[in-house]
């Protein structure tokens, strides 16, 4: 009797320690499991952090130079000189690139001296050093001008379209520099329009010369006019991703005004109207036929661009 209750005394002991055990190996297992969660998640928020500074680190240099953008100095001059060559049958290459590379610095001004103003308003607050690139900005456009001057003098010997390029940098500068400001006013695209259209494509046409003066024809007028509506329309459409940001600031641009809705609409007529004054121009032997065929080509394009940005 003794020796069995010994027993049974031994095995419920026995049974107590396991069962204890259990319970502390069921009451450890949660705790580890939440610490490997944790730590788990911390390294995780650690990558992410880190893949997001080598991203940062990896795109500042273009997002802060807006490669893109600069493709607006290389469509008037190609336009302008693509109606000098169907005028003349001449094409000076080494005078193309000097131009090309003068607008180039002309477009770096109007971007940073725009990030700049834009940070003494409120609109951009992510831009740290700013007089450093206001002087970067000014900088380019005086070397921007100085070489418009070289090619004009040197290359052309005339200064007849000075005074278009003076005018081009005046819309620029009466678009986003202060006292004006003008873009804040919803005037932002008769500016671009006058500046890339009429007075740089026409410029860059008239120093396209040869020995005499190029006359200003129809044809260069007619195209110049096509480039500014299309560079306006780009100005207009870039505003549909922009309302809060330009409302939060005070900034009135033509969406704020309108709404994306007839903002939707108005991107439509122009598409309407910029293909209907191709057409208007090839007709009339205004533009050239190979110029029409080539421009009616991007009507699939354009077409899809316009229902992206609407939709």
């Amino acid at each position: 009797m003794k020796r069995s209750l010994c027993c049974f005394k031994k095995s419920q002991r026995r049974c107590i320690e396991t069962h204890t055990k259990e319970l502390r190996s069921n009451k450890a297992l949660p705790r580890h499991g939440i610490l490997q969660k944790c730590r788990a998640e911390l390294k995780v928020t650690s990558y992410e952090e880190e893949k997001e500074e080598d991203i940062s680190r990896a795109t500042l240099i273009w997002r802060a130079i807006k490669l893109p953008m600069y493709s607006v100095a290389l469509i008037p001059l190609t336009v302008g000189t693509a109606a000098a060559y169907w005028q003349t049958g001449q094409f000076f290459a080494r005078r193309y690139f000097m131009l090309l590379a003068s607008s180039v610095l002309a477009i770096l001004w109007i971007n940073l001296s725009n990030d700049v103003y834009d940070f003494d308003t409120g609109a951009d607050k992510n831009k740290k050093d700013r007089t450093g690139t206001h002087v970067v900005a000014w900088f380019a456009l005086v070397l921007g001008y100085v070489g418009l001057n070289l090619v004009s003098i040197l290359e052309t010997k005339s200064l007849r379209s000075m005074p278009l390029f003076f005018s081009a940098v005046f819309c620029g500068y009466i678009y986003q520099c202060p006292p004006y400001r003008l873009s804040c006013q919803g005037l932002g695209e008769p500016l671009v329009f006058a500046a890339f259209g009429p007075f740089i494509t026409i410029a860059y046409y008239l120093l396209q010369r040869t020995t005499s003066e190029l006359p200003i024809t129809s044809t260069v007028v007619a195209a110049s006019i096509l480039v500014g509506f299309t560079t306006s329309l780009i100005l207009f459409c870039s505003h549909f991703h922009q309302i809060k940001d330009d409302m939060a600031v005070g900034k009135i641009s033509p969406l704020v005004r309108l709404g994306t809705e007839a903002g939707a609409k108005v991107v439509k007529m122009a598409m309407v109207a910029l293909y209907s004054l191709l057409f208007i121009f090839g007709v009339g032997q205004i533009l050239p036929l190979p110029c029409v065929i080539l421009c009616g080509l991007t009507l699939p394009v354009g077409n899809l661009e316009g229902v992206l940005f609407v939709f």
